[in-house]
């Protein structure tokens, strides 16, 4: 486990599955509405997310989840950051910022050469957090149509 801003990082365990979905949920319900994608994902991570590659971060402060993160394998060294939330009453206190840049460490570890990103335009806070790490806004020419009807946001980094 690594620390930051008195966080502790660790990987996916079994066990871990409804931690994901509750917080996914929890913010998905409160800005949009669940997706067919999403309740695919979080319904079954280790077939969708963990068994092809991908990872997913847990942030913890006091050995409680209050955050996670994942890494879903979409192409020859590349990830899609997706899934982050953190716990809402734990928001704005950088916890978002230290788990982004800890899934960016592990996604160099894996070995990518690029991240991708998919959000929405409301999400500003967001969108300043990855911009502010590196992520670039794609060319709408470059984007490749989305299975989630909020995306309107597509970005990437190039590790």
């Amino acid at each position: 486990m690594q620390s930051a801003v008195g966080v502790a990082f660790r990987d996916c365990n079994p066990g871990d599955e409804a931690a994901f979905r509750f917080l996914n949920e929890q913010w998905i319900a409160k800005y949009f509405g669940l997706e067919e994608k999403d309740i695919e994902i979080l319904s079954d991570p280790e077939t969708h997310i963990l068994a092809p590659g991908g990872r997913i971060c847990f942030a913890l402060q006091d050995e409680e989840i209050v955050g996670c993160c994942a890494l879903i394998v979409n192409g020859l060294r590349s990830y899609e950051v997706a899934k982050m939330a953190v716990l809402e009453d734990r928001r704005n206190q950088g916890i978002g910022r230290a788990l982004l840049v800890h899934v960016i460490e592990a996604a160099r570890a894996l070995g990518a050469q690029k991240l991708t990103l998919e959000t929405n335009s409301r999400l500003t806070n967001a969108i300043h957090l990855y911009e502010s790490l590196g992520f670039v806004h794609l060319d709408p020419a470059r984007v490749v149509p989305s299975p989630y009807q909020r995306a309107d946001v597509h970005m990437e980094m190039l590790i």
